[in-house]
């Protein structure tokens, strides 16, 4: 079977899992038949049946040789039924086992309902993709009139990211401590306080002339929602996409720092023992950031917008239409939509379609095929400060038990070659990063 290997970024000041690479190379799986390979690369030709699949034992190993204090996955459309499961605790200091439907924080998988809103409204005739971002907010942005909305969405503005800017960096221990055990997670800000921060600083480049992941663009989409509409792009999102898909465990608290449900803790390796991180203001990374969810309710949300029920054909288009990878920023083998990347996996596999998030603490992967009908969710909580190197192989293997055909990269099933494949994509944050002070063991 397939496996498809994901780095991790190991540069000082990172969090979390980085899809910074991902190769292919056969392996053979005890239980798994080969079935009808999709066409290399391919977005479709799957067999609609293929075996039902197990993800324990990557999650296992997330725990295990990954550094993370526990690890929630499910499958959906690989099989007769979705597989979903958990592995590692909740709670360090009670022992308490991670649950399955436990929720998280989805870091920037928020971008995707934030960018599907967006598109509605464009397919309502209530703003166009290339309306310039300064007909909608004045004054707002520098050099607003040459920026557009689209530019926004696929991070080609140029504009700066926010959370770069050393107020939202820990730079010392001092901070650290204060970060770990004082009030540092729980600043609130207002979304134009995080843009005016980002005007302070020169652009990357000229609009439309490279690309930078900011979380800006998307705190400046939040604001275009919300002027637009008259209502919080958090309700909006509310009102169009989590109460019709019935996503009853997906919340966007603005400045709440609480769950509303069973979760998992995050930690923070310190000196005195672990610090407990799970509660902070998530109003840091607004409409970039804010959401919780579970992986149940994520996949059900990647197979109705996928599916086509979200958005009509036009949008839709739009929505998976990626930056060249001649772009500068951009890297072959990985493509950025409207609020997605679609990442090439390598032959006998499907395009993987989806988003990562991460917050200190978090870290959440989306994927799935462009036609909606396979799609995994990850949620992993990295004991920042710990060594997470061991991530990489467990979460690229849970990518190809959702999109690669068992045996594909091989010579054949039985006497299975490495074929490796090198794909490279830049990491999509993490949002909130701290520095290589933080790493201690």
């Amino acid at each position: 079977m397939t496996s498809v290997r994901v780095r991790t970024d190991r540069r000082r000041g990172r969090i979390g899992a980085r899809l910074a690479a991902v190769a292919l190379a056969g392996a053979t799986v005890v239980g798994v038949a080969p079935t009808a390979a999709v066409a290399a690369g391919g977005e479709g030709g799957a067999a609609e049946r293929r075996p039902r699949v197990d993800g324990q034992q990557e999650l296992r190993d997330l725990v295990e040789r990954g550094g993370t204090t526990a690890a929630l996955a499910e499958i959906r459309g690989v099989g007769r039924s979705p597989w979903r499961g958990a592995a590692g605790v909740s709670d360090l200091a009670t022992g308490r086992p991670a649950e399955a439907d436990g929720r998280f924080r989805i870091g920037s998988v928020t971008k995707v309902f934030v960018s599907t809103v967006l598109l509605q409204l464009v397919g309502e005739g209530r703003l166009r993709l290339d309306d310039p971002v300064e007909r909608h907010l004045p004054g707002v942005v520098p050099n607003g009139a040459a920026i557009t909305v689209r530019q926004l969405l696929n991070h080609t503005s140029g504009l700066f990211n926010h959370t770069e800017d050393t107020r939202f960096l820990v730079t010392n221990e001092a901070e650290l401590e204060d970060y770990a055990h004082g009030t540092w997670r729980y600043r609130d800000y207002r979304p134009e306080q995080l843009a005016a921060v980002s005007a302070e600083h020169p652009p990357y480049f000229a609009p439309g002339q490279g690309w930078h992941y900011s979380n800006t663009n998307y705190v400046l989409a939040g604001m275009i929602v919300r002027k637009v509409t008259g209502r919080a792009w958090q309700q909006e999102v509310e009102r169009r996409i989590v109460r019709p898909l019935h996503l009853a465990d997906t919340v966007f608290p603005g400045s709440g720092t609480g769950f509303g449900g069973p979760h998992a803790h995050a930690y923070l390796d310190m000196p005195a023992g672990p610090a407990d991180i799970t509660r902070l203001n998530p109003s840091v990374v607004d409409a970039a950031g804010n959401g919780i969810s579970t992986t149940t309710d994520l996949d059900r949300f990647h197979a109705a917008l996928f599916g086509g029920k979200l958005l009509r054909p036009a949008e839709m288009s739009a929505l998976t239409a990626t930056v060249p990878d001649t772009l500068p920023g951009t890297v072959p083998g990985m493509g950025y939509g409207l609020g997605v990347f679609r990442l090439d996996l390598g032959p006998g596999c499907e395009a993987a379609w989806g988003h990562d998030g991460s917050l200190p603490g978090w870290g959440t992967l989306l994927l799935g095929s462009r036609d909606g009908k396979r799609q995994f969710a990850l949620s992993y909580n990295p004991f920042v400060g710990r060594d997470g190197s061991g991530a990489e192989e467990p979460v690229g293997s849970l990518a190809a038990k959702t999109l690669c055909e068992p045996g594909a990269g091989t010579g054949t099933a039985a006497a299975p070659e490495s074929v490796p494949v090198p794909r490279s994509i830049p990491r999509t944050g993490p949002d909130l990063p701290l520095p290589g002070l933080v790493t201690r063991s």
